[in-house]
């Protein structure tokens, strides 16, 4: 063993990450957490969570990102805030990862790099985000500003149609904005959506404009028909992009096995292809994506870890 290598270091500080930190640090492992340019993750980005237990009344997603942070270090995690991996090295050992210009060592490496929403591109919807502009309905749906108001979600593929699903059980009425005259989405998916009464689709048509920045909350959204170039405003209380996710994981790239979207391969459990390489989280899920299931697969890759280091009698 390298005397100066981490016996773990954990790249990202989502649910994913800080579960693992806590799982290595109640080991006696002393985790390092590199926290990157977004501390907590895309929960920070979310104003109320109320699906994830043991929080009856709902938690801000920033506190609950705070606590999961402060348990971690409770037991000996060490977070450094701010530190972006520049480069990684998984073709010897100790891994090498470079962080903020110096050379970190590792043992084990957990990637929990978590993934980013796509979004629209305009400067109306970074304006109004948290404020009636959202990437996740099973987050925000439920949420009083929405209940029994308009609302639209952007996209034509399953997501978009299990956002718009979803969200009859709250809005009184759900437009679907789609820039194609038919869906993406499996073929189920596409007939539950088109069969029901509170779904509206509108084709050939995409968000040019959310209002209104100036009242500072989402008032309705400008959209334009692609094969007319019509344009027209639809009032809404809430938009739901669901125009799909980007992994954070263009720095893996020829070091550990990616799947065509870029999403993180798990070889069983939360193994990857390179033997004390871990993964947890949105970067290896494009199927759940939700805070709970991240910090699950985040205790699976800090058991994993702590039985391989374990196996080699460290």
């Amino acid at each position: 063993m390298a005397s100066d290598a981490e016996k773990v270091v954990i790249i990202g500080s989502g649910c994913a990450g800080y579960t693992a930190a806590l799982y290595t640090a109640r080991a006696n492992l002393r985790p390092l957490l590199l926290t990157g340019a977004m501390p907590g993750g895309l929960l920070t980005t979310t104003s109320i969570v109320e699906n994830f237990p043991g929080f009856p009344e709902g938690v801000d997603g920033t506190d609950l990102m705070i606590r999961m942070q402060q348990q971690a270090e409770r037991f000996g995690a060490r977070v450094q805030f701010g530190s972006a991996v520049e480069a990684v090295d998984f073709s010897q050992r100790p891994f090498k990862l470079t962080v903020d210009g110096e050379e970190v060592r590792a043992l084990t490496v957990i990637i929990a790099t978590g993934a980013g929403h796509r979004h629209l591109g305009l400067e109306s919807e970074d304006k109004l985000e948290k404020k009636g502009v959202t990437y996740c309905a099973t987050c925000d749906g439920a949420l009083p500003p929405f209940r029994n108001q308009p609302l639209v979600v952007v996209g034509g593929g399953d997501s978009a149609c299990e956002e718009a699903t979803f969200l009859t059980r709250f809005g009184s009425r759900v437009y679907l904005i789609h820039r194609r005259d038919q869906l993406r989405a499996s073929k189920i998916m596409a007939e539950r959506v088109l069969s029901s009464d509170k779904i509206e689709p509108i084709w050939d048509s995409v968000v040019t404009d959310v209002l209104d920045v100036q009242q500072d909350k989402v008032t309705g959204v400008r959209i334009k028909n692609l094969k007319t170039n019509a344009e027209r405003t639809l009032p809404c209380a809430g938009v739901f992009v669901a125009i799909g996710h980007v992994p954070n994981t263009q720095l893996f790239q020829g070091q550990i096995d990616l799947d065509d979207a870029g999403y993180v391969i798990r070889h069983s459990g939360a193994q990857t292809n390179v033997p004390g390489v871990f993964v947890a989280g949105d970067c290896s899920d494009h199927v759940y994506r939700q805070a709970i299931t991240a910090a699950g697969m985040g205790c699976q890759a800090a058991i994993e870890a702590e039985r391989y280091l374990a196996l080699q009698n460290i």
